[in-house]
């Protein structure tokens, strides 16, 4: 599509109120960079001390990989649903000339493109918006993996992820005129793609890895009671509170403005920006109560940690479609479901994940489910301004039976795309470390980085300088000399 009206500039296109919306989206990407700090800190502080270095560098690594294959040609398969809506010749090449790396659109100036063909700074924008969730979808993965997965093998599912599995999600599920979404499928904070698709894809990776040695039994090479000890779970809670620093900030980039119409959810419902908040908080606040309920109940931390979490996560399919008290008693359900996740998944089948299971596979297929309950016959879909025709302004209802479809499907893709990765890691690069090498710490393994550790930690096979666990105690011994 020949786009570019480069003879002729449209000063509307950077009018001030233009840039008082541009604003806003920057805010929404910029607070993946929060969102990745929180993450960080949460696996920092829960990992023992011999891998806080590699679990943090393996997710800088991870995140900006996933974010850079999006970047390649990501944008343009999530932007493929525009072009179909608009009613391009050919929407997927349209879209893929326009806005892959190198494409018009990706590369344009503002004051170059016509109003009418695009809005053109919010369009680019939501291009690292984006790219950077593709990231966060990425290391939502690696807390399934921490600890015990190979770099290598990680980075690829990383490349894989921002590539192709983000966008193919974003595509089917986020945006109003993406396939699902126009049939009724509804989602406001991309719980679809990002939450119960990296939810899932964490759930078959941690059952096929195994658990972390030290963390359901004792082992006697760990030393002390033979359990793996977490670093600094203080960390984890200063982890906790950048997360929902940022969510707030993502909030704002989750929907359109029409000047002199409101603020539509990112499907086109009908809502306003104060209200989309209002229901965040309200949410949050009731996961954070019953979560710290259950926690002084249980005596475990875990869930006082993940009560907020489990409480935005369960109503933000529809921070746009609820009422406050909805909100508010969907949030409280939130961390009921964390619990009971926890306990079977986690607990019963000693599955080696104590977060990402719980909050985007539990939690975020209940909320999924719960929203088209709630908000059933709200009006969804299509895009502002067409009138007539299968992409019609709100042409179609929010119902369980399309939310229970959307569920149906993105659990599917990540099933099938998790178990193709791991067939083909293991027969390649493998995907887990060695256990010398794993009890030894993924610090030196990496990095040549030795800690002072106390004497009650000593172990009786630690990886040598090859990483292959060959020089067993001695090598301990050289590099605790070296450290003193």
């Amino acid at each position: 599509m020949d786009i570019l009206m480069a003879q002729e500039l449209f000063p509307d296109q950077v009018s001030t109120d233009r840039f008082a919306q541009n604003l806003l989206y920057i805010v929404g990407a910029a607070a993946a960079l929060v969102f990745m700090a929180g993450l960080m800190l949460v696996d920092v502080g829960t990992v023992r001390r011999r891998n806080v270095l590699d679990v943090a560098s393996q997710r800088i690594v991870g995140f900006f990989i996933g974010a850079v294959g999006y970047y390649i040609v990501g944008h343009a398969i999530w932007n493929w649903q525009y072009y179909e809506a608009f009613g391009a010749e050919n929407p997927l090449s349209d879209s893929i000339s326009d806005w892959w790396f190198g494409g018009s659109l990706t590369n344009a100036l503002a004051q170059e493109v016509d109003p009418a063909v695009s809005d053109i700074n919010n369009a680019q924008i939501f291009l690292p918006f984006l790219a950077l969730y593709a990231g966060l979808t990425c290391v939502l993965v690696h807390f399934a993996l921490v600890e015990r997965v190979k770099a290598s093998a990680f980075y690829v599912i990383s490349a894989v992820v921002g590539t192709i599995l983000f966008p193919l999600m974003v595509y089917l599920t986020w945006g109003s005129t993406s396939p699902l979404t126009n049939s009724g499928v509804h989602d406001f904070f991309g719980v679809f793609a990002v939450y119960i698709f990296g939810g899932t894809m964490a759930l078959v990776f941690a059952r096929r890895v195994g658990p972390r040695v030290g963390i359901f039994k004792p082992d006697k090479r760990l030393g002390g009671d033979g359990y793996a000890k977490p670093y600094n779970l203080g960390l984890t809670a200063v982890g906790v509170m950048l997360i929902l620093i940022g969510v707030p900030l993502v909030v704002v980039a989750c929907g359109f403005f029409f000047p002199g119409s409101g603020y539509f959810g990112i499907a086109m419902s009908t809502t306003s920006i104060g209200l989309v908040f209002e229901n965040l908080f309200a949410a949050m606040s009731a996961g954070s109560i019953v979560g710290a309920f259950i926690a002084y109940r249980t005596r475990k931390i875990v869930f006082l940690l993940l009560g907020p979490l489990a409480g935005y996560i369960a109503a933000a399919t529809g921070f746009d479609v609820l009422q406050p008290w909805e909100a508010f008693l969907i949030g409280m359900g939130g961390s009921i479901v964390a619990f009971l996740i926890y306990l079977f998944i986690v607990e019963r089948w000693e599955t080696d994940e104590h977060k990402v299971i719980p909050l985007g596979f539990g939690v975020g297929i209940y909320g999924a489910l719960i929203v088209g309950l709630v908000a059933w016959g709200t009006p969804t879909g299509g895009f502002f301004g067409i009138e007539e025709g299968t992409y019609a302004f709100q042409n179609a209802e929010v119902n369980l039976l399309w939310q229970l479809i959307g569920v149906a499907v993105t659990v599917a893709i990540a099933f099938v795309s998790s178990w193709i990765l791991i067939l083909v890691l293991e027969r390649t690069t493998g995907l887990r470390v060695s256990e010398e090498e794993e009890i030894a710490g993924l610090d030196v393994r990496y990095w040549d980085v030795t800690h002072d550790v106390p004497d009650t930690e000593a172990m009786g096979v630690v990886a040598g300088p090859d990483g292959d666990g060959s020089d067993g105690e001695a090598a301990y011994a050289a590099r605790r000399e070296e450290v003193s």
